[in-house]
C-alpha cells in the first residue's frame, strides 16, 4: 500500500511558513491545453509541475504534495475514480477540476469528491486565475 507522504497532510498554513511560493499541479493530457495552461498562470509566482495524466499526477502528489492542483477529468488514467485517489492522496490540496464533457451529474459527484472548484471547458484563464488567487490568497499579480 502506497503511503501518504507527511507533507501532503499539513494545512496550507503549515506549508506557507517552509515554503515561500506554492506549488501548482497542472494535469492535463493534451499538450497544448496544458502548454497553454501553464502560460497562462506562470506569473502567479508559484512553482508549476506538470502531469500527462492521472497516473503521473499521483506520482507527482506523491513526490512533493501540491498547494493546488488544477486537472482534466477525462484523460489516461483519469474520471471520478481518480479525483478519489488524488483527494486521498491529498487530501489538504484543493483541486480545481476542468472537463468538456462534464454534466450536472458529473459536476455534483466531483463536487461530493470533495473538490474546491470545477470549470467546463472551453474555459477562460482569466477566470482560472482569478479562483486560484481566491483558493491561494492575494497576489501581487493583477488579474
Amino acid at each position: 500500500m502506497i503511503q501518504h507522504p507527511s507533507e501532503c497532510m499539513k494545512t496550507h498554513a503549515d506549508r506557507d511558513k517552509e515554503r515561500k511560493e506554492g506549488l501548482l499541479l497542472i494535469v492535463e493530457d493534451d499538450r497544448e491545453m496544458r502548454s497553454l495552461l501553464c502560460d497562462g498562470l506562470w506569473d502567479l509566482g508559484l512553482s508549476i509541475r506538470e502531469a500527462a495524466d492521472g497516473d503521473e499526477a499521483l506520482r507527482a502528489v506523491l513526490d512533493s504534495c501540491p498547494d493546488l492542483i488544477i486537472t482534466d477529468l477525462r484523460m489516461p488514467a483519469g474520471g471520478l475514480d481518480y479525483v478519489a485517489r488524488l483527494r486521498t492522496f491529498a487530501p489538504q490540496a484543493p483541486i480545481i477540476l476542468m472537463t468538456s464533457f462534464g454534466d450536472a451529474q458529473t459536476k455534483a459527484d466531483a463536487l461530493a469528491l470533495g473538490i474546491t472548484a470545477y470549470f467546463d471547458k472551453p474555459l477562460r484563464i482569466s477566470d482560472l486565475r482569478a479562483k486560484v488567487q481566491e483558493i491561494l490568497g492575494p497576489s501581487s499579480v493583477p488579474l
